[in-house]
């Protein structure tokens, strides 16, 4: 008894001695609702928002400021349960296997990919060369007159007359080839196999010596004259092998791959899809401390969008109400440098189009113009072109002209749309209403309502900062 006593006592050291290494190698730097926090983690976050190329970099302690509230929002999305949504989860499961299915993918299965690539290769040659021909082209419709054949080939006959004559073959598809994809290289079609061309030219140059030009042939399409520029065997798989490697990945290969060996897991393990993701998923990140990291970088991103969502930005741009009085109490904050004309640029294709939409569009509020513009102008074809925005004086010549009486250098109106108007209003000092700096208003209230939401879960949650950690930040 005293003996297992001792070996149990053994194996408790052992275990709290592993523990406290593993505590001295990535000890916690701060505990955020009871839940700790490596410093690992805050490294791999830090560092990533504060590379080289970063504009505003910060320093470790103003940095922590930013990572507590990311955090914080992620514990209140937890506690709302966001994390249950079926929405959150696919969305969450398919960033996360981007990065774990090429994983997944053995160097093995991937080579035998790329060979079995290049057998097919040889097995479609059949055993004859590689060729690159070049050809002179005089389309002839199938549907084409007696004359009009007769029309093609005496075009084609000219034009190997010229070339019997000494005339460079490259020069002459350029000038007078009808297959302009290829007149532009010179006739030259690319390099070649067995089935890639209409069969009649496929045996035609296989029967032809490196160099040799061809009496004109008509195929289906029309007239040529053919070139053999060359001919090859396939170069040898360690030369391909690279070329075939990045044209499969291009393609998705690993991700087949990949696939294919979730499939034959599940279908040998009675799991679920889903579930071997999971499982793997965890296995990898246990073993890669920055996968793990970039894993949880998605859940909790992911998580941190939807709280911010339901809780800030979507209720902060619909409480009309309040912007009004956000505006109100900070209107100074939006006064212009520069008077801005808030309305409706109109250019029509006639002047009487012009008076006709004015008149309608004063039935309506602004933000219903657009509407209006399309549905009762616009339905069938644009005959009124219509911008509506804060126009700040000196962006645009012809709101300067006709709403500040501007008139540097001549606007020209399109020849399209001669007729120019604009409806809407002067503003000098500043927006007259909310909506007349809409987009700024929204983004700064829902600013304020942020850093009242992170206050409140400040006082909500717990939050401890170890000081003589957060000093070993990439210092270890």
């Amino acid at each position: 008894m005293h003996r297992i006593v001792s070996i149990f006592s053994l194996c408790l050291l052992c275990f709290c001695s592993l523990f406290v290494a593993a505590q001295e190698s990535d000890p916690v730097i701060m505990r955020i609702n009871g839940k700790d926090v490596p410093r690992s983690e805050f490294e791999y976050n830090y560092n990533k928002n504060n590379t080289d190329g970063v504009i505003d970099k910060k320093t470790v302690e103003e940095y922590v400021d930013l990572f507590v509230n990311y955090k914080l929002k992620v514990e209140a999305a937890l506690d709302a349960r966001l994390d249950t949504l079926t929405s959150y989860q696919q969305e969450f499961r398919s960033y996360r296997d981007q990065q774990i299915r090429p994983l997944l993918v053995s160097p093995v299965a991937e080579e035998a990919e790329v060979q079995k690539y290049y057998q097919q290769m040889l097995d479609q040659l059949e055993g004859k060369q590689l060729l690159q021909p070049a050809h002179i082209f005089v389309h002839v419709a199938q549907q084409a007159t007696a004359e009009l054949q007769a029309a093609a080939k005496v075009r084609i006959d000219s034009i190997y007359a010229v070339l019997q004559g000494g005339a460079d073959f490259s020069k002459l598809a350029m000038q007078t080839s009808e297959d302009r994809g290829t007149a532009q290289r010179g006739g030259v079609i690319g390099w070649i196999g067995p089935k890639q061309l209409l069969k009649e030219i496929e045996d035609k140059l296989y029967s032809m010596e490196t160099g040799e030009v061809a009496a004109p042939m008509q195929s289906t399409v029309g007239w040529h004259i053919l070139k053999l520029l060359d001919q090859k065997p396939l170069e040898p798989y360690d030369t391909l092998a690279p070329r075939i490697r990045e044209f499969l990945e291009a393609r998705g290969m690993k991700d087949k791959i990949a696939q294919s060996v979730v499939d034959s897991m599940a279908a040998g393990s009675g799991r679920s899809v889903e579930q071997i993701m999971d499982d793997e998923a965890e296995r990898l990140a246990a073993q890669d401390e920055e996968l793990k990291y970039l894993i949880r970088e998605y859940h909790d991103g992911l998580l941190l969008y939807e709280i911010c969502q339901r809780q800030i930005w979507e209720p902060a741009a619909k409480d009309t109400a309040a912007l009004e009085a956000f505006f109100k109490a900070n209107k100074k904050n939006y006064a212009y440098k520069k008077p801005h004309y808030s309305g409706a640029l109109l250019q029509a294709v006639n002047t009487d189009v012009l008076k006709q939409v004015k008149k309608i569009l004063k039935r309506y509020d602004e933000d219903q113009w657009a509407g209006v513009v399309k549905s009762q102008f616009n339905k069938d074809s644009v005959v009124v072109r219509f911008e509506r925005r804060n126009f700040e004086q000196g962006n645009n010549a012809m709101v300067d002209s006709l709403a500040f009486g501007i008139k540097k250098g001549k606007t020209r109106p399109s020849q399209k749309f001669p007729a120019v108007g604009i409806m809407g209003r002067k503003l000098k000092k500043g927006p007259q209403y909310w909506t007349d700096a809409s987009a700024q208003v929204v983004t700064d209230y829902q600013a304020l309502k942020e850093q009242e939401f992170v206050a409140e879960l400040r006082r909500r949650y717990k939050v401890e900062i170890y000081k003589k950690t957060l000093e070993t930040v990439n210092k270890h």
